[in-house]
């Protein structure tokens, strides 16, 4: 077996594992986890950008659902280092791997709790059945929960953990063992991400007896930071910090509420009226203002992101890749910069970010032509042009700061090659729901990356798993699918690196989607405001966030 850096050596492990059985749980309760804490009578608003859908992790791929559950009411069995990349022991202490790598086996951590909110009263603590329940309602279609709660877990399966996963074992009441079909080199950071965030069996078990089976995604308990307590859509998201959090220290705030605020000027002027202390993607030409105000701060940071313009290849004529070339090289994209983004994006031509290992700096754009372009459009079939749907966000996201202007850009653009373009837009969780469903023709769409891989850019967006999932393009390319389930199977970095590389090459001959920008990340808060980090990931974390 080879030991995780954090985890204890086999050899020792063996001898002290009778030992650890009779006395870890009074060591745990008694040194690593706190009793109840006295928090600081402290209450911090966030301007958050929009309403979630719901407030089930293994149910959304967006920050919006992710900030409002997966951060503040859960955790996972591993986790990202605050304002890092690195995975790091969460509800696992610690972890072993198979010498094959397909093999997973993690030792839980003790006297974790669970939340006790007005709907749910925890009998037990955190334990082994709670993560074997956490998969296997997405892995198992027989599972009792599963069939009477039917919906998608996009993310599970856009990854391919649906295929790969062979079993879930509970070996012990604090031992649990992944075995994979195939070697997955990601695995260890795809269980870092807010999809896998881990619920409690004996809440989903009391919910199944209630035939209230969907109230896991309207009513959520975890083990993390902060407790839920009311959701009033489109208004206010209420948390109380938990007392009982597991990491002593991590949670400085007695309340948090949510300020849903999806106009981007009126989360400016609430932060400098002091009713809420950080706000999410301010615009563009805020920032100045912003900026001089003595109240604020302003960290920023290159975006791990990516805006892009996806083409529903499952509509005709997308299915056509001179029709996709010819849109695409119709785009003024250098123009796109300098209005939307306004000097905080620079000009994407890859699949990913240039702060993403194995990104091909050598990709470059056809030239900007709409006389070559409208040539490529007859030739494929259009020489008096065609209609279309273009879809645009109704909020801002860090990788476009202004979707509706860019829709008007893009579509002027493509007029002037006989492209009538109607923009189209929904209220965001329905716009997710209906892309995903692959109602558009074109749909202004982005990523922010989930966990530092390239198989989270190239697998989850464009891969054959991703279709009805995030691979917004409906594109599957065999080529292109079969590069990348490789070097998922690879654990070597430069044979990785040399198969994603081919994959990008491919990608862009055969243009799924248009790569537009990378954004910079802003995060404006109050000068009062103490321990914030930027998440590279994009949601906003508020473990270790207090007010002075």
């Amino acid at each position: 077996m080879n030991r995780s850096p954090v985890g204890r050596s086999l050899s020792l492990s063996a001898m002290l594992r009778t030992f650890v059985c009779l006395v870890s749980a009074a060591a745990a309760i008694g040194a690593a986890v706190p009793a109840r804490a006295a928090l600081p009578d402290k209450t911090l608003v966030f301007c958050s950008e929009g309403s979630p859908a719901g407030f089930d992790p293994a149910q959304y791929t967006t920050s919006v659902e992710f900030t409002s559950s997966a951060y503040t009411v859960y955790n996972r069995l591993v986790e990202f280092a605050k304002g890092g990349t690195k995975v790091e022991p969460g509800l696992a202490e610690s972890w072993d791997v198979s010498p094959d790598g397909r093999v997973y086996t993690f030792h839980l951590r003790h006297g974790v709790k669970f939340q006790t909110t007005a709907f749910f009263k925890p009998t037990r603590e955190f334990n082994a059945d709670d993560v074997v329940f956490t998969f296997e309602r997405m892995f198992d279609p027989n599972n009792a929960f599963r069939k009477a709660y039917v919906v998608q877990y996009p993310y599970f399966t856009d990854m391919g953990l649906d295929k790969n996963l062979s079993k879930i074992e509970k070996l012990d009441p604090y031992t649990v063992r992944f075995t994979l079909n195939a070697v997955n080199a990601p695995f260890l950071s795809d269980l870092a991400m807010p999809f896998v965030s881990i619920l409690s069996a004996e809440y989903a078990d009391q919910l199944l007896k209630a035939g209230k089976a969907s109230d896991i995604n309207q009513k959520p308990v975890g083990t993390g930071p902060f407790i839920f307590r009311s959701y009033t859509k489109d208004a206010t998201i209420r948390f109380d910090g938990n007392p009982e959090y597991w990491k002593p220290g991590a949670v400085q705030l007695s309340k948090l509420i949510f300020a849903i605020t999806v106009d981007p000027s009126v989360r400016v002027q609430k932060l400098k009226r002091n009713e809420c202390q950080v706000m999410a993607y301010p615009r563009p030409a805020d920032l100045e203002s912003i900026k001089s105000d003595p109240n604020l701060q302003l960290p920023n940071q290159a975006g791990f992101n990516l805006g892009y313009l996806a083409y529903n290849t499952a509509h005709k004529p997308f299915d056509n890749v001179d029709v996709r070339r010819a849109l695409d090289m119709a785009i003024d994209k250098k123009a796109i910069i300098e209005s939307v983004y306004q000097g905080a994006g620079q000009l994407a031509t890859a699949p990913m970010p240039p702060t993403q290992w194995s990104y091909d700096k050598d990709l470059k754009d056809p030239a900007f032509d709409p006389v070559k372009a409208k040539a490529l459009l007859a030739k494929a079939g259009f020489p008096n042009g065609l209609d279309i749907n273009l879809w645009a966000m109704p909020v801002q996201r860090p990788y476009n700061p202004n979707a509706r202007l860019m829709a008007e850009m893009i579509q002027s653009d493509w007029e002037k090659i006989g492209v009538h373009a109607k923009i189209v837009t929904f209220e965001w969780a329905e716009y997710i729901k209906r892309a995903q469903a692959g109602e558009h023709d074109a749909v202004l769409i982005g990523w922010t990356g989930d966990n530092g891989d390239p198989d989270n850019w190239l697998a989850v967006l464009l891969g054959c798993d991703a279709i009805n999932g995030s691979n917004y393009s409906r594109w599957c390319y065999k080529p292109f699918d079969d590069l990348i389930v490789k070097a998922r199977e690879v654990a070597d970095v430069p044979t990785r690196t040399q198969l994603y590389t081919q994959a990008q090459v491919i990608f862009k001959d055969q243009v799924p989607y248009s790569p537009i920008a990378h954004s910079t990340v802003y995060q404006p808060i109050s000068k009062n405001v103490t321990g914030f980090t930027i998440d590279p990931f994009g949601p906003t974390q508020f473990q270790g966030v207090s007010v002075k």
